[in-house]
């Protein structure tokens, strides 16, 4: 099938991105609106994105929510509920943060926010919209996770713990769901150049990956889009990408 065949598959089609102001899930939500894909762009920052939404156009619908906030969440989730007339045909769970720190440094409550806005969070908005995409055979899940979901690193206690958590809640996903019609894609790219790295200042820290080596947003994006575009028969269980 032609690429230009395989790409319609999306048009008209509902998706809601997680994080969507900037970085992997900007880049998601560009591509998936260049397809013809209405999505729904949460992120807790407002002026980012309104100026992400406005940017891309009539196909986007802005919620602001702080994903780790359960009461935000929920009430975001119920916006996109009641504008889509149920749950969306696409789910990318991309949202995180990235705390550095020893086990012996790391606060509890810096690991809890870890925990909540990378693993919780994502649960919650599957939760939500499950039910309905079993009972109408149809949807897509798509978990944005990162080399640290299989590999450990130094100050990484909280977020490859977060991360390899999300890997094992989409393999009991696939588990549960095959023969349903339903779809679930485990994205895990390497170090990825996008703003969560402006704090950390890799290019200056000893073992980290100078971000002119980092693979680029738009590379995440472009995998999303195409375990979107298989055939509905075939499921892309996992996707690992890294900088060639």
């Amino acid at each position: 099938m032609s690429s230009t065949k395989a790409a319609e598959r999306l048009l008209g089609k509902t998706a809601m991105v997680t994080g969507a102001s900037r970085g992997i899930g900007l880049a998601t939500t560009r591509a998936l609106v260049g397809e013809g894909v209405r999505v729904a762009m949460l992120a807790r920052d407002h002026d980012a994105l309104r100026d992400a939404a406005s940017a891309l156009g009539d196909r986007t619908l802005e919620v602001q929510c702080d994903v780790s906030d359960p009461t935000a969440l929920s009430e975001a989730l119920s916006t996109i509920r009641s504008a889509f007339r149920g749950a969306p045909d696409i789910i990318v769970n991309n949202a995180g943060i990235f705390e550095l720190g020893t086990v012996e440094e790391l606060e509890p409550d810096a690991f809890s926010r870890a925990l909540e806005t990378n693993l919780v969070a994502p649960h919650r908005v599957v939760h939500e919209f499950l039910g309905d995409m079993r009972t109408r055979g149809a949807g897509h899940i798509l978990t944005i996770g990162s080399t640290a979901d299989r590999q450990v690193y130094r100050e990484n206690g909280a977020y490859a713990a977060s991360k390899h958590a999300a890997r094992a809640l989409h393999e009991v996903m696939r588990t549960e769901l095959r023969g349903s019609g339903v779809r679930v894609t485990l994205i895990s790219p390497g170090p990825v150049d996008t703003p969560l790295w402006d704090p950390i200042d890799p290019d200056n820290r000893d073992g980290f990956t100078p971000r002119a080596m980092m693979l680029r947003a738009d590379a995440v994006a472009a995998a999303v889009v195409y375990a979107l575009t298989q055939p509905e028969h075939v499921n892309v269980d996992e996707l690992r990408l890294s900088r060639s």
